[in-house]
């Protein structure tokens, strides 16, 4: 069996979700590296992949797959290692009201009208750092209302849930609001201390870079 290659960026928060999966399940992976942000634009091999020339894509002894969610579960079930994901359905169905959540309502908010905006624009839009900022304390408050008893967001063992998390909030806790806000939750920041932590976080951990086009660090979902 070959080992799978992960497509994408190293700065990706979606690529690094996948990236996570990949290394807490003890993975050998490639990762191929596409810029969505270079000059010459997206490469047309990639299309043939990712048809809508998002990143991650993903392929495992030639099947291919695109979509962030659909990957980490396929890595979950299709290799040995840690089990990602509850047995039971109600936990199960909890995992994925998080991830579908983190996607819904953090993601843009934390990430993009947040974190971008003040780290990466020369004249920052308050307005939409104020608006990123409420809608992240709303996000917030919900996932430390769904949050389990136990080091986890779903109890004792870690999940795709974590891991789906971990990116976006560290991408938010860059910027000094974002450290403030979480830090009125002490659920969630001691949750996010403790992943912070984890191995496979430092081996997927790099820094944002400036996109050609100067639209700021390419964290996004792709």
């Amino acid at each position: 069996m070959s080992r799978p290659v992960v497509y994408g960026a190293d700065y990706s928060v979606y690529v690094r979700i996948v990236r996570l999966a990949l290394e807490e399940k003890g993975i050998d992976y490639e990762l191929v590296p596409v810029d969505i942000f270079a000059a010459d634009g997206i490469p047309g091999w990639y299309f043939d992949h990712q048809p809508f020339g998002r990143i991650p894509a993903f392929e495992h002894d030639g099947f291919r797959l695109h979509e962030t969610s659909a990957i980490t579960r396929y890595v979950d079930e299709a290799f040995d290692g840690p089990a990602l994901q509850p047995i039971e359905a109600r936990p199960r169905a909890r995992m994925n009201q998080i991830i579908a959540m983190l996607d819904a309502y953090a993601y843009r908010a934390m990430v993009w009208d947040v974190a971008v905006e003040r780290l990466e624009k020369t004249t920052p839009d308050e307005a939409l750092i104020a608006n990123g900022l409420r809608q992240a304390r709303t996000t917030l408050q919900a996932l430390s209302s769904l949050k389990a008893e136990g080091p986890w967001l779903l109890g004792a063992e870690l999940t795709l849930a974590d891991l789906h998390a971990a990116p976006i909030i560290r991408y938010f806790v860059k910027v000094t609001e974002g450290r403030k806000l979480l830090a009125e939750f002490a659920d969630i920041q001691a949750w996010w201390a403790r992943i912070a932590e984890r191995p496979s976080f430092a081996k997927t951990e790099k820094a944002g870079r400036q996109s050609p086009k100067g639209r700021g660090t390419a964290p996004h979902r792709r």
